[in-house]
């Protein structure tokens, strides 16, 4: 039997996946688990981040809100792996871009995360400002995004840990010396969180914004309209 944790009231043995996919909003996870999951059980509610686990294509996979930032997917990423039996985590989350090159709706593959963040430090003793995925995971969903037909594009991305950033010119000196193309504020916390645990982590984004055209997406469109990189996750049940 599982002990809830003070943030995930899991007690039953088994009702989280093996993977579980992570959206930033907890609405999020709802769209998907009502949408795409076949006998979808909520399994957590405290402080309103929903927890559901289901099938997909007759294989079973959870899917959980993470909340904004790192201290927050942070809490939530490290119970899910080390309580829980979690193995795999993929983010499924918005971004801003950094270029031009990237559309609103296109579909990113973070090869790794830059962060100025103290998370990695604090949490392991790591010294390390850039952090990676599981290539293991990047390769598969590298591969179901091919099947699928979804173009995905593959690039650096910026884990920041303050939104309304106040230095003018700062986002383009972050993507002109560190090599980021989007910009978002959890993948560093989780990409560490796998590390530290021995587990899996990848971070699928759909861009949401853009801070070089300043095209944006409205919130209704953030919490439902993003199901290609949803699709190409949801591929990771087993």
């Amino acid at each position: 039997m599982n002990i809830p944790t003070p943030h995930i009231g899991v007690s039953q043995q088994g009702i989280v996946a093996k993977t579980v996919l992570m959206p930033g909003d907890p609405l999020r996870a709802k769209f998907i688990a009502d949408t795409f999951l076949e006998d979808a059980v909520q399994f957590n509610n405290i402080r309103g981040m929903l927890g559901f686990t289901g099938t997909y294509k007759g294989k079973k996979i959870s899917v959980m809100g993470s909340g904004m930032g790192m201290p927050s997917i942070g809490i939530y990423s490290f119970e899910l792996f080390q309580f829980y039996g979690v193995e795999n985590i993929i983010r499924i989350g918005s971004c801003g871009a950094y270029t031009d090159e990237l559309e609103l709706y296109d579909v990113i593959l973070a090869t790794d995360a830059y962060s100025e963040s103290a998370y990695a430090k604090v949490q392991s003793g790591s010294e390390d400002d850039v952090m990676l995925p599981s290539p293991e995971l990047n390769e598969k969903l590298e591969g179901f995004a091919k099947e699928l037909e979804i173009e995905l594009h593959k690039c650096r991305i910026h884990s920041n840990d303050v939104f309304y950033n106040g230095q003018e010119g700062y986002f383009e000196m972050v993507r002109d010396k560190h090599g980021c193309k989007a910009v978002e504020m959890e993948s560093f916390a989780l990409f560490a969180n796998a590390k530290a645990t021995g587990k899996k982590a990848a971070c699928l984004l759909t861009v949401s914004d853009s801070l070089v055209t300043h095209k944006v997406t409205t919130a209704e469109e953030r919490q439902n309209a993003f199901t290609e990189m949803m699709k190409i996750a949801l591929e990771m049940a087993e």
